[in-house]
């Protein structure tokens, strides 16, 4: 990214502006080697597998049961039968192949960190929640505020997801092969959305920053959501994106909508109160 043009970068909605307040910025030592790690992260080898049965298990069992296996070094589970649990699978907090044969229920996923998630089925709602890195993949269909707050990694749902998908996204890549219902990329700070199909109402209302990108039709904007060219920088981009995953868009992604920030809510508090009955 830093070797990206400037005008380059800004093409896709990317930016560099200062931002003001304290530092977020960390200084560690190499003789604080024991600090740079996560607590309840492991060395895992993806060759060893297991299976876990999640008939009878609830899903503090199966979180637990997951977190042992890998303390074995066990880099491949599979989890059958989880009967759309919810808060499974969170937690995760270092590279990891994970599937869940069938569907799984609210929360899935959540603060994770590295695994590459496959599940075999439907996800309720909040699925990936904080989300660091690594990737989620869903067969079927997702729930509301599918994506909230992430910040890395890649979220791709094959089917349709429901309203607030991306809500205060921050970063990361999130993917959808069918619709998203109202209000998607509601508060978006950094980071993309691919929608295959289409967008309900008052789609990317109050971003900050980030891309949007829709296939289908869009319902409405929302307030400071702006349509924007499509760039060639921007279809090498979704081309190369979506082969990932397998995944096409009807029209080709030369025919889709890009949308960013209108930036008019950037300076909002310094604004007089008739200016802000125009913006709004």
């Amino acid at each position: 990214m830093a070797e990206l043009r400037k005008e380059t970068s800004q093409e896709m909605g990317l930016h560099d502006e200062q931002l003001k307040g304290r530092t977020q910025k960390k200084f560690f030592s190499v003789d604080e080697s024991e600090n740079l790690t996560y607590f309840h992260s492991f060395d895992v080898d993806t060759s060893k597998t297991a299976t876990i049965d999640a008939l009878d298990m609830t899903p503090r069992e199966i979180n637990r049961e997951i977190r042992e296996l890998m303390e074995k070094g066990i880099g491949d589970i599979t989890v059958d039968n989880p009967m759309s649990r919810h808060g499974v699978g969170v937690g995760i907090l270092n590279r990891l192949n994970l599937t869940f044969s069938d569907s799984l229920g609210y929360f899935g996923c959540g603060l994770i960190d590295g695994p590459n998630v496959h599940i075999k089925g439907r996800v309720g709602w909040s699925c990936a929640e904080n989300m660091m890195a690594g990737t989620v993949v869903i067969d079927k269909n997702a729930g509301s505020t599918f994506g909230a707050a992430i910040r890395g990694g890649d979220l791709v749902c094959k089917g349709s997801v429901g309203a607030r998908t991306g809500i205060d996204q921050k970063g990361g890549t999130i993917i959808v092969g069918g619709k998203t219902g109202a209000f998607s990329g509601f508060m978006m700070q950094r980071g993309r959305m691919i929608v295959l199909g289409d967008a309900g109402m008052n789609l990317g209302d109050s971003m900050y920053d980030g891309t949007i990108y829709v296939g289908g039709e869009v319902e409405e904007l929302g307030v400071d959501c702006v349509q924007a060219d499509m760039t060639e920088l921007d279809v090498r981009y979704l081309t190369e994106k979506l082969a990932l995953y397998g995944m096409k868009t009807p029209r080709g992604v030369e025919k889709m909508q890009k949308h960013v920030s209108g930036k008019m809510l950037w300076n909002y508090a310094n604004l007089e109160p008739n200016e802000k009955k125009l913006i709004l």
